[in-house]
């Protein structure tokens, strides 16, 4: 029997997809191709975002920081699973674990609110265009972004500390690719009830109340979409607001997959694919989705690479 905050000598095996030993090798290549094109795509957001001034707007503002956040989450989990698919290393020690489970849940979290910001950024652009500027200036924006991440943060301390607190027993074997929440409860030694029901208010405070703001906002923009004449500004407004609709789906629905789902029904085998995709896919699909249809990325792009006049 041990704990996190008494059997610091010992540690974890990851057992990863070892049980799955012929997807190994073709996990091993395509993730490592995912993640090349993650560190390159969310790089050159930021990057495109500092060197043209046609994107220091709140939107692109915002946009670097989550672009930032899928670096971070994306780099938090993936090397070591690279390591574990190569069979090099399949062990993490109790510092480690906590560690990458409270990094994991700060910035999960961050994104749940950052995301929120976005929306809320949406609908001051939509429903109150004239009064834009005003309400979304610089101050407001880093006190948005600076909550986010402060909202994360109390988040991770919260959950980390309902579970670290757990005594912990068996053969310390995790049956994943990283310290993940209902992996880990499983371990406990004794009745998880409590924490279970205190991790789910969590939970749901941090997921589903965002989602519920972001529903809201986006019901105030389809009223005002509708009162738009134009089909050239309905267009636009759907190109912007689209994809952050189509990123809030795709965040969401596997957090409140992992999250919000009884420790009893959680099938450890999905959950490894589910978590393959927000700590993989997501990262590398959200900046295409931003920027697939984005002239104003692409306009940044030919001009920090000198063919703006190309691209005119």
């Amino acid at each position: 029997m041990g704990s996190f905050n008494t059997s610091v000598g010992e540690g974890f095996i990851l057992v990863g997809f070892s049980d799955w030993p012929h997807l190994e090798l073709p996990f091993l290549t395509f993730i490592s191709v995912f993640y090349s094109l993650t560190l390159f795509s969310n790089t050159t957001i930021i990057t495109l975002s500092q060197l043209d001034p046609r994107l220091h707007t709140p939107m692109y503002f915002f946009l670097c920081h989550l672009s930032f956040l899928d670096l971070c989450y994306t780099t938090s989990t993936v090397p070591q699973l690279l390591i574990n698919l190569s069979g090099l290393d399949r062990t993490i020690s109790y510092g480690g674990c906590v560690a990458q489970f409270f990094i994991l849940l700060a910035l999960g979290g961050t994104e749940c609110v950052l995301l929120v910001v976005m929306a809320f950024d949406r609908y001051a652009a939509v429903c109150h265009p004239l009064h834009y500027t005003t309400i979304m200036h610089p101050l407001l924006c880093q006190s948005l972004a600076i909550t986010s991440w402060m909202g994360g943060l109390l988040n991770a301390l919260i959950q980390t500390g309902l579970v670290a607190s757990l005594p912990l027993c068996g053969l310390h074997c995790l049956n994943h690719f990283f310290c993940e929440m209902p992996v880990l409860l499983k371990l406990a030694c004794e009745d998880t009830g409590g924490t279970e029901a205190n991790l789910f208010v969590a939970g749901a405070i941090i997921l589903v109340v965002p989602v519920a703001l972001i529903l809201g906002s986006y019901a105030h923009i389809a009223q005002a979409v509708l009162k738009i004449k134009s089909m050239t500004g309905r267009r636009k407004v759907f190109g912007t607001c689209g994809s952050h609709l189509l990123v809030v789906c795709l965040f969401y629905g596997s957090a409140m997959y992992t999250y919000l789902q009884p420790m009893g029904s959680y099938s450890e085998s999905e959950g490894k694919f589910v978590a393959l995709f927000y700590t993989v896919i997501s990262p590398m699909l959200n900046p295409l989705i931003y920027t697939l249809r984005n002239k104003d990325v692409k306009r940044a792009l030919w001009n920090v690479l000198g063919r703006d006049s190309i691209s005119r």
